[in-house]
């Protein structure tokens, strides 16, 4: 009889713990909240990431080089000696001519007519692709036989004109990454005063249980079970939401047209790191409350 009427007891006591209509505590509402701010920051700092890593395969091993001469006739005897000298040299994969045309044409919202009527003598360029492994070296290689050439012709790698914004990019990855570690902080101390309120409100229940023959691990498993549930809850709430808002983003990027923003894409291993972020919230969040509670009930004895 003790032990039936044990086990009737320790059902009444997690019915009273364990109470139907969580869903209208404060509890899933605020995990939902800082799941979906966790899973926008992890996709932040995921697309952030793409995006360097796509900027840096793309500008790997492209150079322009440019002839700054004022005279035409010795800019373009130029050109033709220096793009001689790049297409027989093993290291380059292709060198291309840009059409001055075409480069008139692109300054002219700067510079107006001046960019097309001769008055401003305009650099000729030529858009050049290296062999793949050792960019650095072949650049600085292909600068000493072109500066024999004339000190007017020069070679500069694409990567240095956009590493500056590379280079803001990875800092926002890490600001975003450091959101991540920041919410998952916050997660936990909500349930750590979510268990500790939940303890304090339920002392003559715990009481009782006690008095049953209950464990303090028996009583911190159905505490554990309480704000997994929320936590459960509130977790899948916040990542659809906050998956609803990357795919709406993500359309908006694709319609702008920019190969920047359309680099900053999650792959199939970001979506997977993606998904475990709420399971790793509820595990979290149950491992936060068993502790919690098992030092308060450590603490009351």
């Amino acid at each position: 009889m003790t032990g039936r009427a044990g086990r009737k007891a320790a059902v009444a006591a997690r019915h009273r713990l364990l109470p139907e209509g969580r869903v209208a505590g404060p509890m899933p509402w605020i995990i939902g909240i800082m799941m979906f701010l966790t899973v926008l920051s992890a996709a932040a700092a995921l697309a952030m990431a793409a995006a360097v890593r796509s900027m840096s395969a793309d500008l790997a091993g492209r150079a322009s080089v440019q002839i700054v001469e004022a005279d035409a006739e010795t800019r373009a005897r130029l050109a033709t000696t220096a793009l001689r000298l790049l297409r027989g040299n093993p290291n380059v994969r292709s060198a291309d001519p840009v059409d001055p045309a075409t480069l008139a044409d692109q300054l002219r919202p700067w510079l107006g007519d001046a960019a097309t009527n001769g008055d401003l003598p305009v650099p000729a360029l030529i858009d050049l692709t290296l062999t793949p492994g050792g960019a650095e070296g072949k650049i600085a290689e292909l600068r000493r036989r072109l500066s024999g050439l004339s000190p007017k012709v020069r070679i500069e790698p694409h990567a240095a004109f956009l590493a500056p914004l590379a280079g803001l990019l990875g800092a926002l990855g890490w600001l975003a990454a450091g959101v991540v570690g920041l919410m998952a902080l916050a997660t936990g101390a909500v349930v750590v005063l979510a268990a500790r309120g939940a303890h304090d409100s339920h002392r003559s229940t715990i009481d009782v249980l006690h008095l049953m023959g209950s464990t303090d691990v028996q009583i911190a498993r159905l505490f554990q079970r309480r704000i997994g549930l929320d936590a459960l809850f509130g977790s899948a709430l916040g990542f659809a939401f906050a998956v609803l808002v990357i795919i709406l983003i993500g359309l908006r990027l694709s319609a702008a047209g920019s190969d920047l923003l359309g680099a900053a894409e999650i792959d199939t291993r970001g979506w997977a790191l993606l998904a475990l972020l709420p399971l790793l919230g509820v595990l979290l969040a149950m491992l936060a409350a068993r502790w919690t509670v098992l030092r308060a009930l450590g603490r009351s004895l």
